[in-house]
């Protein structure tokens, strides 16, 4: 049996599955990831790209930060590949399916997804932070300079920068959803970046599968491991 094979037999065997989802999964939509060769981390800046993103450079450099940001986070012509488009049919399969992710750039709802826990925010909301109200990414992608509300305020990105903490009630959900799960296939990440990564240690159902690119810490404690592009795996799958 293939490793393909294995994985559909994981899949057709388990009720309760948690896709704990990395950049990995959305490079197949022409968003880059950060560590790669080609990844955003390797870009050459005038600041190094992990410090424009963080908390404090976006109120020392407001300006330079929307630049990089709108510049290089946002791909408004990203559509759903095969990954985001086979777990949402997942969901229509009578499975109890949760998207947990990592990724920012709204995809697995816009496949079909409905049950999805954005550990790191999403572009897709934009908030004034004098007045609270809320913009869509093409606010943003539209503005010149400092994105600002009608009022004047800053309008902030609902991207959880370096520095900050992360959504609690967005960790408790996830903490409940990879606890109580039966298969929790881990996609496109290396499982570097923390806390989100220290969910999985929450994990104690019956199988554990990771399918990325490269190795990962989880590896020697997966029931499968698939060295392969996500969107090339999850095109063999059939959901039944």
């Amino acid at each position: 049996m293939d490793k393909v094979e294995e994985l559909q037999k994981i899949l057709d065997d388990s009720h309760n599955i948690v896709f704990f989802t990395g950049a990995g999964v959305s490079t197949e939509s022409g968003i880059p990831d950060f560590r790669s060769q080609d990844g955003l981390y390797n870009l050459k800046y005038k600041y190094p790209p992990e410090h424009i993103i963080s908390h404090s450079f976006f109120y020392a450099h407001t300006e330079e930060f929307f630049e990089f940001y709108k510049d290089k986070m946002i791909y408004p012509q990203a559509k759903p590949n095969a990954c985001h488009k086979k777990i949402a049919e997942f969901e229509k399969s009578n499975k109890v399916i949760t998207v947990v992710t990592q990724n920012i750039d709204g995809l697995h709802q816009m496949a079909g997804s409905s049950r999805v826990l954005e550990l790191h925010g999403s572009i897709l909301r934009n908030y004034c932070e004098k007045c609270h109200r809320e913009y869509d990414v093409d606010h943003v992608l539209n503005s010149r300079g400092i994105v600002r509300c009608e009022c004047g305020g800053i309008v902030k990105p609902d991207v959880v920068l370096y520095e900050e903490p992360l959504n609690q009630e967005i960790m408790f959900q996830a903490v409940n959803a990879i606890s109580k799960a039966d298969c929790l296939i881990i996609l496109g990440t290396s499982l570097v970046v923390y806390p989100a990564a220290g969910l999985i240690n929450y994990f104690t159902g019956k199988h554990l599968v990771v399918v990325n690119k490269t190795a990962t810490p989880q590896d020697g404690f997966a029931e499968l491991v698939i060295n392969e592009n996500v969107g090339v795996v999850f095109n063999q799958l059939k959901v039944n």
